[in-house]
């Protein structure tokens, strides 16, 4: 193939993309491809069509609605719009075997669209050991077979993360406290969801979770 994979990359809209918008865009292209963000107004159908696979960014926290849970407090939500859009288009595309990679919101996007569900502030239902909001620590990577197996220094600024899986996902990474860093999904070519950043970080596993989703973007075709 001459020409470098197209990929998508969602957003809320035109005033709601996500934070650094260009280190997306920069990781894709470092992995040899090309990338264009869309919104809600684009039609899924025809997207899903067009594009080679679909890279769900960061954003905020996910209405607890939409995994049939009551808002404990002290969320700051995403806008319900985006949130609609990204899981229509999650299931759309896993539907039609298209190459999927959430990153942090985005992760926690696939496992609501699988019917998984999150906690809503891993502080207070957890009752974790180490800060996820910000900084960097370590992560346990098992085998999987997307990405080397391996402990890696990460970074971190969430508060939510992963309760119950999605349907047919098989978490591979874990922080030292147990949330679940890394999923990916038995039933499908590539669908795979990070919890840190990669796009923010020069690392062999950051530089590792873009090129594999987009080899298996390329192997689609």
């Amino acid at each position: 193939m001459n020409e470098r994979p197209l990929i998508a990359i969602t957003t809320g809209g035109e005033k709601l993309f996500p934070r650094y918008p260009e280190l997306y865009l920069q990781a894709v292209k470092a992995a040899h491809a090309a990338a264009v963000f869309i919104g809600p107004d684009v039609s899924i159908m025809d997207s899903v069509k067009r594009y080679f696979g679909f890279l769900i960014p960061g954003g905020g926290d996910i209405d607890p609605l939409f995994y049939n849970e009551e808002n404990i407090g002290g969320l700051a939500l995403e806008d319900q719009k985006r949130v609609r859009f990204d899981l229509a288009l999650t299931d759309r595309a896993v539907k039609q075997g298209k190459p999927v990679l959430g990153i942090c919101y985005g992760m926690q996007i696939i496992n609501v669209a699988l019917r998984g569900t999150l906690y809503q502030d891993i502080g207070t239902q957890m009752g974790q050991t180490i800060n996820h909001r910000e900084g960097t620590h370590s992560i346990q990577v098992n085998d999987n077979p997307f990405l080397s197996a391996g402990q890696y220094e990460v970074n971190s600024s969430h508060h939510q993360a992963v309760k119950e899986l999605g349907r047919g996902l098989v978490a591979f990474a874990f922080s030292p406290d147990k949330v679940v860093e890394a999923f990916y999904s038995s039933g499908h070519s590539f669908l795979m969801g990070v919890q840190w950043h990669p796009e923010r970080m020069q690392n062999t596993i950051s530089e590792s979770v873009f090129t594999s989703f987009i080899g298996a973007c390329v192997e689609r075709y």
